[in-house]
C-alpha cells in the first residue's frame, strides 16, 4: 500500500501539490472539519468499547483521515482502524455537530482500496466475489441449491461428525452450523413475480429480494411476499434486479457500488409502483443512499433520488397498511435485535415493534441496548472474525440478560451471526433466532375484516 506521501504534500514553491488536493476530494477531508472531537460518539462506537483505542473510534478515525489528507500521516496509519469499522453509523445518531461520518469512511475505504497491495490470487477472487458472484441471481441460486443437496443429502451431517467442515477457509465451518433450512430447487422455481391481494388492492409495490437474502434466507422473501400480498398489496418482484451494492461500497469499491444501483434503478423504473419493499436492513440503506452515491453524476442524480424516495422496509409497508389481524398466539418471551443500517441510516425503529406489539399474548423484552452492534455488518464477521466476536459477545450478555426464546432480527447478516451467537452460548435447545417476516407468518396473519 502507498502512504501519504504518493500525493507528495507540497511542492519546492511550499504550495500544496494536485495529488494532494486530489487525496483530499477523495477521502471527503472538508467533511472532517465537522467533528469537534466531543466524545459523544465514544459510548455508542461497538469498537471503541472492545478494542479501547482511541484510532478505533469515530473521532479518532476522522483524525487520522484528517491527519492522512494533509499529508502528516500514511494510508498506513489508516488502514488498520479503518478496516476495523463496523460501518455501523451508530456515532452519527449521537454526533451533535450531524458529521457525515458515512461519507468520511466510505471516501477513506475507497482510497486505501486503490492503494492496497494485493496478490494475483487475492485479485482473482475479488473480482469473482464483488463482479460475477454477488450480483448474479444465477449464482446466488446454485450457492442456495448446492447447500440444499450438501444438507438433504446427508453430507452435512457427515462432515459435521467427521470435523471435515474445520478445514473452510476464514472460519466459515461456525457460520455453517447457522444456515436455515434450504428450499429445493423445484421451490425456487416455482417462485411467483407477481401476486395479487384477495379482496381490494391498497397499493401495487415491487419485492426487492437482494442477494445473500435470496439464496440463503428464500422462505423469509416468500414469506415477506405474502405477508405484503395479505395486507392488500399487488407484489411484483423483477427477475433482473440485482445487488443492492452496499458490500462494494462498503469494500471501497464505490464504482462497482454505482454501476448496480444504475442497473437496479433502470430496471425498477420500469414498474409502475407506490414503493420499493425490501426486507434487509443492510440492502434498503444503500438503497436509501442511491440519491447520494450518484450525486456527482447530473444524469442519474435525479433518477437516484426519486428511486431512493419509494424506497422502505417491509415493517413500514405493513405497519402503515394495518391490515392485518394476527389469529395465533405467540407464547414467548422475545427480544428484538435491530438492524444499524435499518435504524441509523434508513431510521426505521418503531414499526417492527408496532407489529410484534399486534401478535396476541407475545412478551417483548427488550435489551438494555438493543442497538449496539451484533458484529456482522456485512461479511465483517468473515473477515476480522475475532473482532466481531468480542463485540457479539458483549450484545450476548445483553441478549442473556432477558433470558428470550426467540430473537427476533430484520438482516440476514444479523440473523446469521445471532444464530451464530446461540450456538456458541449453547442455548440452541431453549433459543432461536428469526427474521421478523417469519414471526409474523408464525402468527397466521388474516386481511382485516371491514368491521375491524
Amino acid at each position: 500500500m502507498g502512504s501519504a506521501g504518493d500525493y507528495t504534500g507540497k511542492g519546492r514553491d511550499g504550495a500544496m501539490t494536485p495529488d494532494l488536493k486530489a487525496l483530499q476530494e477523495k477521502i471527503e477531508y472538508d467533511k472532517t472539519f465537522d467533528c469537534v472531537q466531543c466524545g459523544y460518539c465514544l459510548p455508542a462506537c461497538p469498537t471503541y468499547k472492545t478494542m479501547e483505542k482511541e484510532t478505533h473510534s469515530p473521532r479518532g478515525r476522522i483524525n487520522l483521515v484528517k491527519m492522512v489528507a494533509e499529508g502528516k500521516a500514511s494510508l498506513e496509519d489508516l488502514e488498520d482502524p479503518i478496516e476495523k469499522c463496523l460501518g455501523c453509523m451508530a456515532c452519527t445518531t449521537v454526533c451533535p455537530t450531524h458529521v457525515q461520518y458515512g461519507a468520511i469512511f466510505e471516501g477513506a475505504k475507497e482510497v486505501l482500496e486503490k492503494h492496497k497491495r494485493k496478490s494475483g490470487v487475492q485479485k482473482v477472487t475479488e473480482k469473482f466475489l464483488f463482479t460475477s458472484f454477488f450480483p448474479s441471481k444465477r449464482w446466488m441460486d446454485t450457492l442456495g441449491n448446492a447447500t440444499w443437496f450438501y444438507q438433504e443429502s446427508g453430507m452435512q451431517k457427515i462432515a459435521q461428525t467427521l470435523k471435515l467442515t474445520s478445514i473452510a477457509p476464514l472460519n466459515l465451518d461456525q457460520f455453517e452450523h447457522a444456515l436455515p433450512k434450504m428450499p429445493s430447487p423445484v421451490e425456487r422455481r416455482r417462485r411467483q413475480t407477481h401476486v395479487m391481494p384477495d379482496n381490494k388492492k391498497q397499493m401495487t409495490v415491487a419485492f426487492f429480494r437482494g442477494c445473500v437474502m435470496d439464496s440463503v434466507f428464500f422462505e423469509t422473501n416468500r414469506n415477506s411476499i405474502e405477508l405484503l400480498r395479505r395486507a392488500g398489496a399487488e407484489v411484483v418482484t423483477p427477475l433482473e434486479q440485482t445487488c443492492c451494492g452496499a458490500l462494494h461500497a462498503h469494500d471501497g469499491k464505490r464504482s462497482k457500488a454505482k454501476e448496480l444501483a444504475k442497473r437496479n434503478i433502470e430496471i425498477f423504473e420500469n414498474e409502475d409502483v407506490d414503493y420499493i419493499v425490501n426486507n434487509a436492513g443492510g440492502c434498503g440503506a444503500k438503497l436509501v443512499e442511491y440519491g447520494h452515491l450518484l450525486t456527482d453524476e447530473p444524469e442519474w442524480r435525479e433518477r437516484a433520488e426519486h428511486f431512493s424516495a419509494k424506497v422502505r422496509d417491509i415493517s413500514e409497508i405493513l405497519a402503515h397498511l394495518d391490515n392485518l389481524t394476527f389469529t395465533k398466539p405467540v407464547r414467548k418471551t422475545v427480544t428484538y435485535q435491530p438492524s444499524c443500517h435499518m435504524t441509523n441510516v434508513q431510521r426505521v425503529t418503531e414499526p417492527p415493534r408496532t407489529l410484534m406489539a399486534q401478535i396476541p399474548e407475545l412478551n417483548l423484552a427488550e435489551m438494555s441496548k438493543p442497538d449496539f452492534c451484533c458484529g456482522s455488518a456485512g461479511i465483517y464477521n468473515i473477515l476480522n472474525y475475532d473482532d466481531a466476536m468480542d463485540i457479539l459477545d458483549v450484545k450476548m450478555a445483553d441478549v442473556s440478560d432477558v433470558e428470550p426464546e426467540v430473537i427476533v432480527t430484520t438482516n440476514p447478516g444479523c440473523l446469521l451471526q445471532m444464530k451464530l451467537g446461540i450456538e456458541r452460548e449453547g442455548v440452541g435447545e431453549r433459543m432461536e433466532a428469526i427474521h421478523l417476516a417469519d414471526l409474523l407468518m408464525e402468527a397466521e396473519p388474516i386481511e382485516k375484516s371491514d368491521s375491524q
